[in-house]
């Protein structure tokens, strides 16, 4: 495979969502939820930037011809073919990393979130119900004059409480907290047990690296990193008032780069073989010794609970043993630093600034700091989003939207049925238990029937550091007072103005919140071939996921069990490692020796490829037997393929392509627009590619897995 253009950008970045958890969990997981069970359709990344609230139609049948490049051959670059003009004539927004089709719908999405926040006058929270407490968290982060004014005032007590945390016990009690800034090594999150899906379970695993993926503590090619990212520890310690900031960075630096060394790879992190190990709390001295275990679950609430399942086993011992060799003043200069780190966005401009300039900037090499309001839009979503996805779905998701996805995932769970049924290397039992688990999906369109309850959540007005530690407080006793009770089959893991849907394995259901129901995904006037390609390929993907090389592992109901017979599973095996090796030989001439780690990605690629697949199948199911139209000279088939790779149109700065590359679990997008269809026969038919073009793959070496 030849190297790719460098105007080929991709989509989406670095940024995943979790569910809430205590002080620093949120860098644990690569995943959505703590049981890595919840799979989204792409990293979602810093929100966009246009304020317009208005829905943008693609040309008259759903596809942006004008955007596309006719004058490159389908079967060289198929990215270029696509969407190569668009890319050329399109600037990355000074305040983005990346743009493409997701970045078009979160400006949206936030323009119109915008648009209800600020219709809300201030009032008093604690008698003004949800749109007081919009108004009080969204204005009081706009007056910036009154944070200006504090400064580091609201951070002093956070700095006080860490210097006073003389001791291990201490501090391990401090990283259990969730009333504070800071970070934890061992991330605690709450979810469906994967062995018992009706009940919840307290899920546990590594945590504690401000870089994010061990690799960038470890690879000799990311050394600029560390070398800036030692200042900016020194920097924002020095801000504090921490003594001796430069010798504390560098102490910082090294113990986060002894722990990286114990943590598993994001691709060891996604085996679902090896990330079930419960431990009864009264065995956690014996297995993981040097650790003050009981004090730590009960500074983090959790103590009522009985287990935790670890996520990665043999990473947490070394982990509590690297801790107790630790010497107090580094761990508390660590906290010190962490804290700071993730206050700073909610404290004066020399915070905000120096946090930008290399969490962003450096980073992912964005220009400049978003607008205030989208960053305000942002707080109140991670605080009331819920609250604020109510009024949205009442403005923004017309009746008739679901009924016409009903259809769609109807047609698409059919298609897979008849794939099913076609597989030619999968034996009778096998199938059998495939089909009930197709059976058994759910499906969630648009938004909650039941919303949450912010009533218990305190508010006020002025008070930006409160109100986001309240926050942070009132949802994770929202988690932790769930632990061994029943699971809420009905409850959302997205809002509804969330732009990307996801699969959750132990309730097996696929999602699609309202916002992604647009075009380009879903357009009610386009071309069907054009949805079959875009939101028919994006249910295909996630359908999918409930039989990648993780989500195959769980059965119909939910439960982490080993369903395959021995001989299908090989055959699975030797299918994916060879998919996976076709993403690992992309390459990315902007980032020499970068590539796509095809372990990480396995699930997302295979979700790509199957997904795309058995849209094609429910396209042609549509047709009844009738011919497609010809529509401006493109044939039906012709149609969802631009359909597909119009929705990974995408452009992105080469800093934030590395992180993505190292930190995502998708592959970039211009890579997701073209690599499942070199794996689809009808492709070649439908643009004439032949042996010889750059995208061509023999017959027999395509990948053919669902």
């Amino acid at each position: 495979m030849p190297a790719l253009k460098t105007t080929l950008l991709a989509a989406a970045t670095l940024v995943a969502l979790a569910l809430a958890a205590p002080a620093g969990a949120h860098d644990a997981h690569a995943c959505m939820d703590a049981a890595c069970t919840m799979q989204q359709l792409y990293d979602p990344g810093d929100a966009g930037g246009d304020d317009a609230a208005t829905a943008i139609r693609y040309g008259t049948w759903g596809i942006d011809t004008a955007g596309m490049d006719t004058s490159v051959s389908p079967g060289e670059d198929f990215f270029a073919y696509a969407n190569g003009t668009w890319a050329k004539n399109t600037p990355i927004p000074a305040d983005q990393s990346s743009y493409g089709a997701f970045r078009v719908l979160r400006d949206l999405s936030e323009a119109r979130v915008r648009a209800l926040v600020e219709a809300y006058p201030l009032a008093d929270p604690a008698t003004g119900g949800d749109p007081a407490r919009i108004a009080a968290v969204y204005r009081g982060f706009l007056d910036e004059a009154a944070i200006e004014a504090l400064d580091d005032a609201p951070l002093q007590p956070v700095l006080q409480r860490i210097g006073q945390a003389g001791s291990h016990l201490a501090m391990a009690q401090l990283m259990g907290a969730s009333d504070t800034f800071g970070v934890t090594l061992f991330g605690m999150g709450v979810s469906d047990d994967q062995r018992d899906p009706d009940h919840y379970t307290l899920y546990m695993g590594q945590a504690g690296l401000g870089l994010g993926d061990r690799e960038m503590y470890l690879r000799d090619n990311f050394a600029p990193q560390r070398e800036r990212y030692v200042a900016y520890i020194a920097q924002l310690l020095a801000m504090g008032g921490w003594d001796n900031p430069q010798a504390a960075a560098e102490a910082v630096l090294a113990f986060e780069t002894r722990i990286a060394e114990v943590h598993w790879t994001r691709a060891e992190s996604r085996d679902r073989d090896r990330t079930y190990n419960p431990v009864p709390f009264e065995r956690f001295d014996a297995y993981a010794p040097g650790f003050p275990w009981a004090e730590y679950f009960k500074a983090a609430g959790v103590d009522h609970g009985d287990v935790a399942v670890v996520r990665q086993g043999s990473a947490v011992p070394k982990m509590a043993k690297i801790f107790a060799d630790t010497d107090i003043a580094t761990l508390q200069a660590w906290q010190a630093f962490h804290a700071i780190d993730d206050a700073a966005p909610l404290l004066s401009g020399r915070f905000v600034d120096a946090h930008f300039d290399f969490r962003n900037k450096f980073l992912s090499g964005q220009p400049e700091q978003r607008e205030r309001w989208k960053r305000a839009v942002a707080l109140v979503e991670d605080s009331l989003g819920e609250a604020v996805g109510r009024e949205y779905v009442k403005l923004y998701f017309p009746a008739d939207a679901k009924a016409k996805m009903d259809a769609l995932v109807a047609n698409v769970k059919a298609a897979m049925g008849a794939r099913l049924d076609a597989l030619e290397w999968m034996g009778p039992a096998t199938k059998a238990e495939a089909h009930a688990k197709l059976q058994g999906f759910g499906l969630k369109i648009g938004h909650p029937e039941t919303w949450r309850d912010y009533s218990g959540l305190r508010i006020v007005n002025g008070d930006v550091v409160g109100n986001v530690l309240r926050s942070r407080q009132f949802e994770w006793d929202y988690r932790r007072a769930r632990i061994g009770k029943d699971v809420d089959k009905a409850e959302w893991g997205m809002t509804p103005q969330t732009v990307n849907a996801y699969y959750n394995s132990v309730k097996n259901e696929i999602v699609f919140p309202a916002a992604i129901l647009q075009p380009p995904f879903f357009d009610p006037q386009a071309d069907p071939a054009v949805n079959y390609g875009s939101i028919g390929g994006v249910i295909g993907h996630e359908i999918i996921h409930g039989f990648d090389d993780q989500g195959r592992k769980s059965d119909g109901a939910g439960v982490l069990r080993d369903w395959w017979s021995a001989e299908d599973a090989a055959k699975f095996e030797v299918q994916a490692a060879r998919l996976g090796a076709q993403y690992e030989a992309y390459e990315f001439p902007q980032l020499p020796g970068m590539h796509i780690n095809a372990r990480t990605a396995m699930g997302e690629n295979i979700g790509d490829l199957g997904g795309l697949t058995i849209a094609l199948e429910a396209y042609r199911r549509s047709l009844d037997g009738k011919p497609a139209p010809v529509i401006d000279g493109f044939s039906g088939e012709q149609r969802l393929f631009l359909g597909w790779a119009q929705v990974w149109r995408t452009l992105w700065r080469d800093d934030a392509l590395r992180q993505q590359l190292v930190n995502g679990t998708h592959s970039p997008g211009h890579i997701r627009a073209f690599a499942p269809l070199r794996n689809i026969d009808a492709w070649y038919d439908a643009f004439g590619v032949k042996q010889g073009d750059p995208l061509y793959i023999a017959p027999e070496e395509r990948v053919r897995i669902w």
